[in-house]
């Protein structure tokens, strides 16, 4: 049984990774940490106490972190010190602290990722093909979100661009981001020839694709000491 602890376990990703969790037999969740700044957070969650101390996850077999770029550091340098391995689902993190991880990565087991849903990697595998195939296509990425989410264009879109540019060469700059609403997630990607034009794109319904994905990555890391890996790697795509 995996020993599971949740950072920004009252946040959106946070509640629905506790909940999926705690109805996993391969699961027993060992410590659940909220920000002491948040004033709205209960004492328990699933009978379990909320701890605003992040050392709390001493023992923990694996942290799962979806919160922000700043306190998911202050998360990171916790798992260095007790030896605990770590989902980061966390996104808008600058290329230093992208660093930070990897060299952290020598010491503990990691899986850093701009969208763990397993969809959406699938995806990502797909524009890769359609990148090396549609050579002198124009490409547009489209992506829309809740209101609330910081950090734009998201991490996801990003990783889209990332994908298609290691192929191609060429830079994007055709990223429009759009906040309105509740919407979860919204991604589309236009290729755009002469003859014709190709779109591919992903619609999150619910937010459990990206809570059971870093379940997914935290069953992965039970079994590894130390690395860098990605969701990629983590389905075997």
């Amino acid at each position: 049984m995996i020993k599971l602890a949740v950072t920004g376990c009252y946040g959106r990703m946070g509640q629905r990774i506790t909940e999926l969790a705690a109805n996993d037999k391969d699961f027993k969740i060992v410590a659940l940490i909220e920000s002491p700044n948040r004033t709205d957070v209960p004492a328990t969650l699933h009978g379990i106490s909320i701890s605003r101390d992040i050392n709390a996850i001493q023992g923990a077999d694996v942290l799962i972190d979806f919160t922000l770029p700043d306190p998911t550091m202050n998360d990171l340098a916790a798992c260095l010190k007790h030896g605990v391995r770590m989902v980061i689902g966390t996104t808008g993190l600058s290329d230093d602290q992208r660093g930070v991880i990897r060299n952290a990565s020598e010491k503990i087991a990691i899986v850093q990722s701009t969208n763990m849903s397993i969809g959406v990697n699938v995806v990502f595998g797909l524009l890769k093909q359609m990148a090396s195939v549609l050579k002198g296509y124009g490409v547009a990425i489209t992506e829309t979100h809740h209101i609330h989410k910081k950090d734009a264009p998201s991490g996801t879109a990003k990783t889209m661009a990332e994908v298609i540019e290691g192929v191609t060469g060429k830079a994007i700059s055709d990223i429009a981001s759009i906040r309105e609403g509740e919407v979860i997630g919204y991604h589309k990607v236009r290729f755009e020839g002469s003859v014709d034009t190709i779109e591919i794109s992903h619609n999150a319904k619910t937010r459990d694709m990206f809570a059971e994905g870093a379940l997914a990555a935290a069953k992965f890391l039970a079994i590894k000491n130390k690395g860098f890996f990605n969701m990629q790697e983590v389905l075997g795509l």
